[in-house]
């Protein structure tokens, strides 16, 4: 009785680890976040459909992770051992199954919004399918697939509210396109044994960590240099100001360090820095139009 306690604890264990909650609320999160630039002042008659609009965010986010765990069990054997598939934790196979229901999970809940959020909520999961099965041996083309996919849950969540796409959502969302760029690019040098060995085409395999560790800051810095437009085109009041220049710093000094020591050790520390400057971007929005 005790041994399929611990069974089921595990699996339940891996299960977790394999969808990363933290990623899928940070999803979900965006979709608030692109209803909250759109029309703040829409959202409480608006609360349930936004009510979906994070559980879809949360949902095709884990079936994601779940796909992709999937896809890259062979090369987690080399990079990461004790992730879920590779140590054994989770079978091939129910995480193929976790996937495809919270796929339908995520489908049915932005369908109950609207077939537009349904229609965007079909073509992201079209997109990050085609970058697990396809892209991502592509590298920087790959890349910008993810990209896509962190972005579009701000475009998703102004859907929701206004059935169109604000300019501040757009600016966001290219903002959140290009810092998320860089990271995928950091990971490159984190995960670049094991993709050599797989032959993902990574800028990291393709060019050296080097270039990797430049181009992924240009992308940082890329990012940075769109934040004065929301404050000089009056999209946000001032408090988005502070907010932001602690992003902003955050980003000029990850991507110094990374410059500094491209080594897989300090790249995967700079990769897990830039989802706390990811969520300060976030709150700066939100303070600019809220307060």
């Amino acid at each position: 009785m005790l041994s399929i306690r611990s069974e089921l604890m595990g699996k339940a264990e891996g299960i977790i680890r394999i969808i990363r909650p933290v990623n899928c609320v940070m999803m979900g999160f965006a979709v608030f976040v692109g209803a909250v630039l759109a029309s703040p002042s829409s959202l409480a008659n608006a609360w349930l459909s936004i009510l979906y609009g994070f559980l879809t965010g949360f949902t095709l986010t884990g079936a994601s992770m779940a796909i992709n765990d999937y896809y890259d069990r062979k090369i987690d054997a080399i990079n990461e051992p004790l992730r879920p598939i590779p140590s054994g934790a989770v079978k091939s196979g129910e995480a193929i199954a976790l996937a495809l229901v919270l796929s339908v999970v995520g489908f049915i809940a932005s369908y109950l919004v609207s077939i537009a959020c349904l229609v965007v909520a079909v073509i992201a999961w079209v997109v990050f399918t085609t970058y697990v099965t396809v892209g991502k041996r592509s590298g920087l083309p790959g890349n910008f697939l993810v990209s896509v996919c962190v972005a579009t849950p701000f475009i998703y969540g102004s859907i929701i509210i206004t059935g169109g796409v604000q300019l501040n959502v757009w600016l966001f969302a290219l903002m959140a396109f290009l810092s998320n760029t860089g990271r995928e690019i950091t990971k490159g040098i984190v995960d670049v044994q094991g993709d050599s060995a797989e032959r993902v085409k990574t800028i990291a395999v393709r060019y050296g960590e080097r270039k990797a560790a430049i181009i992924a800051a240009a992308f940082y810095l890329g990012a940075v240099s769109l934040t004065p437009l929301p404050w000089l085109l009056r999209l946000v009041s001032f408090w988005f100001v502070p907010v932001v220049v602690v992003t902003d710093v955050g980003f000029i000094l990850s991507s110094a360090l990374l410059l500094s020591d491209y080594s897989r050790e300090n790249s995967r520390r700079i990769k897990k820095l830039v989802l706390l400057w990811f969520v300060t971007g976030l709150l700066a929005f939100i303070f600019g139009i809220l307060l």
